[in-house]
């Protein structure tokens, strides 16, 4: 389990750091279980809504990213009471808000 909780803080970490070197702001609002978790992407577009992306893995096994609350931007609220009944069902979950009005993304990944 160790492994998997560098693994998590690594990536999580280099994450944020992705972002900051791309002008972007991000940060760790919610931080999952030390022993594992999986990763929610709350994305702030800066006034054009929110969307939340879920972690996920493809047939394959290679990362990928579900948008939990659908294709189209939704309400600060509605992203918030997404998180919620997510963090309800996976308490460990983590949570990295990313603002970025253009909706980049600093990782790869497919966006489903």
């Amino acid at each position: 389990m160790a492994e998997a909780r560098l693994k998590a803080k690594l990536w999580i970490t280099a994450t944020v750091r992705a972002c900051q070197a791309q002008g972007m702001t991000a940060t760790v609002v919610r931080k999952g279980d030390e022993d594992a978790g999986a990763v929610l992407i709350k994305q702030n577009l800066r006034g054009g809504g929110f969307r939340v992306l879920t972690q996920v893995r493809t047939a394959e096994g290679n990362l990928a990213w579900l948008r939990g609350t659908g294709p189209d931007a939704v309400t600060e609220q509605q992203a918030d009471a997404y998180i919620a009944r997510q963090v309800d069902r996976d308490w460990d979950l983590w949570v990295i808000e990313i603002e970025d009005r253009d909706g980049r993304l600093p990782f790869t990944g497919t966006l489903l």
